[in-house]
């Protein structure tokens, strides 16, 4: 479970403004932070699959999440994916 600090850092990385919690790309900061408490998770309890399935519904959120912001805002979706290190 992401802690509250590591959520504030990983909304941080990616806000709008000060106060920004919930715009799309604090929300894909969040679930990225997620995705890679769960994948290490997961590395050590590989029967783990209610983890497993949590998992690729977080995957699946994000990319959703993705294609919003690509069509309402490509800037804001390229900085993303920079800042992220995630690939397209």
């Amino acid at each position: 479970m992401i802690t509250k600090d590591n959520k504030a850092k990983a909304i941080a990385l990616t806000q709008v403004a000060k106060n920004d919690v919930g715009s799309p790309q604090a929300q894909i900061s969040i679930l990225t932070a997620r995705i890679k408490e769960v994948t290490e998770h997961l590395k050590a309890n590989k029967h783990d699959n209610m983890a497993r399935r949590g998992l690729i519904q977080m995957v699946g959120k994000r990319k959703k999440l993705l294609r919003y912001l690509e069509t309402t805002d490509f800037d804001a979706y390229r900085a993303v994916l920079d800042t992220l290190g995630l690939r397209k």
